[in-house]
C-alpha cells in the first residue's frame, strides 16, 4: 500500500537518476581526454587568476548577509502563512507570532552589532 502511494514519486526519482547518469556517461565518453597545465588552471570569466583567493571580508559584510536572511526568510514564511490563514486559525497566528519575535530578536542583535550603520561614523572613522 505504501509503495502504491509513492509509485509515481519512485518512477520519477528513478527516471531522474537514470537520465543524470546517462548524461554524465555521454559527457565523459564524448569529452576530451587530453589535459594540460592551462586546462588545470581555475577559470573565472576569462580573467587569469592572480594573488590569493582567500580574501578577508569585513564583519559588516556578514552582518548585511544576516540582515538579508532575516527579511528574506521572514517574508517567505509570512506569505505562506497568509495564504493558509483560513486553515491555520489562532494556533497558526500564535506560531507565526513566535516566529516573528525570534526574527525580531535577530534584527535587534544586528542593530546592536552595528549592521544597520551604512554610512561613515565618528566611531569607525580613522581620522576622528
Amino acid at each position: 500500500m505504501i509503495l502504491e502511494a509513492f509509485y509515481h514519486l519512485l518512477v520519477y526519482a528513478l527516471t531522474a537518476v537514470a537520465l543524470i547518469g546517462a548524461l554524465l556517461l555521454v559527457a565523459w565518453w564524448l569529452g576530451a581526454k587530453r589535459t594540460s597545465p592551462a586546462k588545470q588552471m581555475p577559470y573565472e570569466s576569462g580573467v587569469a587568476p592572480s594573488g590569493n583567493a582567500r580574501l578577508a571580508w569585513p564583519v559588516p559584510f556578514y552582518l548585511v548577509a544576516i540582515f538579508f536572511i532575516v527579511f528574506d526568510v521572514e517574508a517567505a514564511f509570512i506569505f505562506t502563512w497568509a495564504v493558509a490563514w483560513d486553515e491555520l486559525g489562532v494556533p497558526g497566528l500564535l506560531q507565526i507570532t513566535v516566529f516573528i519575535v525570534i526574527l525580531a530578536a535577530g534584527l535587534v542583535w544586528l542593530w546592536l552589532k552595528g549592521g544597520l550603520n551604512w554610512g561613515p561614523s565618528r566611531e569607525r572613522s580613522p581620522h576622528a
